[in-house]
């Protein structure tokens, strides 16, 4: 299994509003009683560093940002029924944006 292809198996979710003012300051609510995306994600960066091997690699952010946006994405679009105005509301992101983005991932 690649590096990329492994980063983010086991994820958990939390509901976090915007409005609030720092993933740090809040008390997210944790669904299904696993750790919260943000543990998550430190526990995969640091396994995913953990075995690197030396292996050189590049483009982290973006790997990163790949394979979590997609699914973010997708069960975003699932929630509101495919109605993109209420997606783009919902991510904070204008209805071209999220539209660029959909098509990215082959969601669109």
């Amino acid at each position: 299994m690649s590096t990329s292809n492994s980063f983010l198996q086991d994820s958990g979710s939390t509901a976090y509003n915007s409005s609030q003012t720092a993933p740090e300051q809040t008390q997210a609510t944790t669904i299904g009683g696993t750790a919260s995306l943000r543990e998550n994600v430190e526990a995969a960066m640091a396994n995913y560093f953990k075995h690197l091997d030396g292996q050189p690699v590049s483009d982290v952010y973006q790997m990163v940002l790949s394979e979590v946006e997609a699914p973010l994405l997708e069960q975003v679009m699932k929630y509101v029924r495919n109605n993109q105005t209420k997606a783009a509301h919902l991510l904070g992101l204008n209805r071209g944006t999220l539209r660029k983005k959909l098509k990215q991932y082959g969601l669109l």
